[in-house]
């Protein structure tokens, strides 16, 4: 008897923290046990959500990227290993099915990774990893090519279950390896892209696929991507910028300065008017040396005021005359704030 069960899918649209795989892997579970409370009986995940994705790659070259390169091979995680079991356990926990997104560490090697989809049943079985096939241009310089021996459909408790990343999805032959198998859900997961060229809409596109996927395949179909965070709870703005020097990347934690308002119709004067120096050539030997006297040990004048109090001071010599020096500028509050812009 035909059994087609229904069922609740959980397409998690968050940010990992970035490079820090720790936390995204407890981050993972607490979505985890969230996906499940409410009722789903499988939570998908993003490409690569442990711990990031390379976004360098499309915006440095590869001497720039290096450095970032170097981070994400330590924040990578082997299969098995301890970051993988922790999720699995959360999975058998919360009784649900998850795909997640990983980037894979060869554990023969030292900078050889893989853009990996790993999928876990409900009991906290590791059905299979699934290494991308073909990295996507730019992402050749960060993860190795895998193979189709990992392009396979799992039996679980909600039908058999399929997953492919991002591009691989317009992949016809790897699309009908997993159909042949007798695919009736499909997981396609995708990477949030900031750099994508201006008239290329990725959210279209991806549509076009999964219906493609779903229609020919008469599968359901839960497509996700990731979404761009700073993790931290800020005001949400928007920025243009040319970022020639490449220096501002996705994910990353910028210390920023906004300026909210240009005027030039008020008053501005110098932080040290009230300072002096003697003009080099006052006459008497005292005069020059108070010159090279600093304002601190300013002598007190037959009066007791200390020289330099009114920018005037009085000598026996005669009459000195005085200059007023400043190194920095301020300017004056405007009388009413003004308006915030962005």
């Amino acid at each position: 008897m035909l059994n087609l069960p229904k069922f609740k899918a959980a397409a998690v649209q968050a940010a990992p923290v970035f490079l820090d795989t720790d936390a995204t892997v407890d981050k993972v579970c607490a979505l985890i046990g969230e996906a499940a409370g409410n009722g789903a009986r499988l939570v998908a995940f993003p490409e690569v959500f442990v711990a990031g994705y390379p976004y360098w790659n499309w915006i440095m070259n590869p001497i720039e990227g290096s450095p970032w390169f170097e981070r994400l091979c330590r924040s990578a995680i082997e299969i098995p290993g301890a970051e993988i079991r922790k999720m699995a356990q959360a999975a058998a926990r919360h009784r649900i099915n998850v795909v997640v997104g990983v980037n894979e560490r060869n554990r023969r090697g030292v900078g050889t990774l893989y853009n990996t989809l790993v999928t876990i049943a409900d009991d906290g079985r590791i059905l299979g990893r699934h290494r991308k096939l073909v990295p996507t241009w730019a992402e050749k310089l960060t993860w190795a090519p895998g193979d189709a021996s990992a392009l396979r459909v799992h039996d679980t408790s909600i039908g058999p279950l399929g997953s492919l990343a991002c591009g691989e999805n317009t992949n016809t032959l790897a699309r009908f390896a997993l159909l042949s198998q007798g695919e009736l859900v499909h997981v396609a997961s995708y990477i949030a892209l900031p750099v994508a060229p201006a008239d290329y809409d990725m959210a279209e596109a991806i549509r076009l696929r999964a219906a493609a996927h779903s229609f020919e395949g008469k599968v359901s179909q839960i497509r996700l991507n990731a979404s761009m965070t700073q993790n931290v709870v800020t005001y949400t703005v928007e920025i243009n910028t040319d970022n020639v020097d490449g220096k501002l990347l996705p994910y990353l934690t910028a210390n920023v300065q906004f300026e909210m308002e240009k005027r030039s119709d008020v008053l501005t004067v110098p932080n040290g008017a009230l300072r002096w120096t003697p003009l080099p050539e006052l006459s008497g030997p005292r005069a020059r040396s108070t010159s090279r006297e600093t304002t601190r040990s300013r002598p007190r004048g037959r009066t007791g005021r200390r020289l330099g109090d009114t920018g005037r001071s009085s000598r026996r010599a005669g009459r000195t005359r005085h200059r007023t020096t400043c190194s920095t500028r301020f300017t004056a509050r405007p009388t009413t704030a003004p308006s915030p812009s962005r």
